[in-house]
């Protein structure tokens, strides 16, 4: 099964456990991983469901559920998750892998309308793993991110912020708010900005049919899941702006936890200039094939990277046939 339109053979779903790891100790989370582990042990293994990091999830949360998979076989399975540490057979580039997936593709949609990156303006909304890799490499390229944010604030300067400081200001307070020459303003504001590439990176549904029409961006790069409702996601076509589809935006994480299970089945690790070039080449292919697709057919980006991702999930069916 290919997953997000980028050609890989894994597919995706969701599962996990209702509560706030916030408040949480490290050994209760660790308890709580392995006994959720343990209740889906049926469920998966490394030619099963393979198990990858999202929200509030990390390396050592994948260490844990390989762990617990691997004590009840006898010996260490490290392909059933990916997302784990190095150490324990996890993929160098993994942590920023959704983040540079979402830059190669703002990449080719801004060659796509004649925009240059550099000097772009660009807000990111939400600032964990994939917002904060995603400013940082836009940053980077020479773009100029106004504002940030994170669950607990958003900051804004004119002139640019300076995101590896940033990064450093947050891994030392726990969060973006009160970062020395920025300002206060709300989510709201930061998603209404006056800026070329507006990337939406926390949650679900944050631009809906209410707040879309006061989104000025010229592109919404969908690094979370989901952040854009079907009602919004018209406005904003409406409005000009070209949507980058979360299914193609941020297939980067999925597509280097199909390169770190490559690698633990083949016993072979490859060096972090590899897996970008090998990210860099899938992402930018699935871009061309997607754009291609939404030019001809003049359907938005969306509805074109649906459309490819059904097809090849359609013809495989074909080819297969039914049993018995």
């Amino acid at each position: 099964m290919e997953v997000r339109g980028v050609n890989i053979p894994f597919g995706g779903g969701k599962g996990g456990v209702t509560c706030n790891p916030k408040e949480m100790s490290p050994t209760e989370i660790e308890r709580l991983t392995r006994r959720y582990a343990s209740a889906i042990l049926p469920l998966i293994g490394p030619a099963k469901d393979i198990l990858a990091p999202d929200v509030y999830t990390n390396p050592q949360i994948m260490a844990w559920i390989m762990d617990t998979y691997s004590m009840t076989h006898g010996y260490p399975i490290s392909g059933v998750v990916t997302g784990k540490p190095v150490s324990l057979g996890g993929s160098l580039g993994r942590d920023e892998a959704t983040g540079r997936g979402v830059f190669y593709t703002i990449e080719k949609t801004c060659e796509h309308l004649g925009l240059p990156i550099k000097g772009a303006t660009v807000a990111v909304q939400g600032f964990g793993n994939a917002g904060s890799v995603a400013a940082n490499v836009v940053a980077g390229g020479g773009a100029r991110v106004l504002a940030v944010s994170d669950s607990r604030g958003c900051i804004y300067n004119r002139g640019g912020l300076d995101i590896p400081k940033v990064i450093a200001h947050k891994d030392r307070t726990g969060a973006v708010s009160g970062f020395p020459g920025s300002e206060a303003i709300t989510n709201q504001q930061l998603l209404s900005l006056e800026c070329d590439i507006l990337i939406p990176a926390a949650l679900e549904n944050v631009i809906d049919g209410d707040n879309a029409g006061s989104v000025k961006a010229k592109i919404v790069a969908e690094a979370a899941n989901g952040p854009v409702t079907p009602e919004a996601d018209a406005i904003l076509v409406d409005q000009g702006c070209l949507v980058i589809p979360d299914i193609l935006c941020n297939a980067g994480g999925v597509t280097v936890s199909y390169f770190e299970w490559v690698q633990d089945e083949q016993h072979l690790f490859w060096e972090a200039q590899d897996v970008y070039n090998r990210l860099e080449r899938v992402m930018k292919t699935s871009f061309n094939e997607v754009l291609k697709l939404h030019l001809e057919r003049k359907v938005n980006m969306r509805t074109a990277a649906n459309m490819l991702g059904i097809s090849r999930v359609a013809e495989a069916t074909r080819l297969r046939g039914l049993f018995p």
